[in-house]
């Protein structure tokens, strides 16, 4: 895990031009749950800044962590002035300064289990507000997705992520969710779903693939032969359900 957590480094600038950004619908059902004022955010492993420069820009202060130095690099051409950077792993954040909201996008998942939650805590200040949000990027038409994986079978037997907890993919709600509503340090816990649709190139969506970890972690040859084989079954346009899956909790004041 810890090799594919690090592996996105060699395509910081792929990163930025392939992965989708956020909708501003995103923001929205974060502050509008947090109900009072944000002003302030830490951010979990940023990336290049696709969720970074979403809250900078409803004019939350965002201090934007981040251990790869290549993605932070990147980050720091794309995000505002105001975005406070930090070349480190969530596990070495040392409390210190409190934050109205605590987040990650798709980053949560790579944070190691063992004090997770106390750790997050201790970053909050009573009664804020911690959401991790993402999902993945899906193939629309069944067919479509069928051939690339056929294409891909040989390489990978699938690329993507399995639940930390093992939680069942068909589960009301669904990690880190789970974890949430065992801790004692938050409540409220909520998950939603911001639908998201979108149409992009044959070209592009290989391009896309070529961001995530399960492919990053072959050989570069195999990465190659994998790619080829898959933009050579693909139509010339395809459409993806993308919908970001959204955690919210609050800390407890008690605590």
């Amino acid at each position: 895990m810890s090799a594919r957590a690090l592996s996105f480094g060699m395509v910081a600038q792929q990163y930025e031009r392939y992965r989708p950004g956020y909708p501003a619908e995103l923001v929205d059902v974060v502050l509008t749950y947090a109900g009072r004022p944000v002003r302030t955010a830490l951010e979990i492993g940023a990336g290049t800044g696709k969720a970074t420069r979403l809250f900078a820009g409803a004019g939350v202060t965002v201090t934007a962590t981040e251990p790869d130095g290549a993605m932070l690099a990147e980050l720091r051409k794309h995000v505002p002035a105001g975005v406070q950077t930090v070349r480190a792993p969530f596990e070495d954040l040392r409390p210190g300064e409190t934050y109205h909201l605590v987040y990650a996008a798709a980053a949560l998942h790579w944070t190691a289990p063992e004090g997770r939650w106390s750790r997050v805590a201790a970053l909050l200040e009573p009664g804020g507000v911690f959401a991790s949000f993402g999902g993945p990027a899906q193939l629309a038409d069944p067919a479509v997705a069928d051939a690339v994986r056929a294409a891909r079978a040989p390489f990978l037997e699938s690329d993507e992520i399995a639940s930390p907890d093992g939680t069942p993919p068909g589960q009301a709600m669904q990690w880190p969710g789970t974890e949430l509503q065992r801790c004692v340090w938050f409540t409220d816990v909520r998950q939603t779903v911001v639908e998201r649709r979108l149409t992009m190139s044959a070209r592009d969506y290989v391009g896309h693939l070529s961001t995530i970890s399960a492919y990053l972690t072959l050989p570069t040859s195999q990465q190659e032969q994998v790619f080829s084989q898959i933009e050579r079954i693909l139509p010339e346009r395809v459409e993806l359900s993308a919908d970001i899956v959204v955690h919210l909790a609050r800390r407890r004041s008690d605590r």
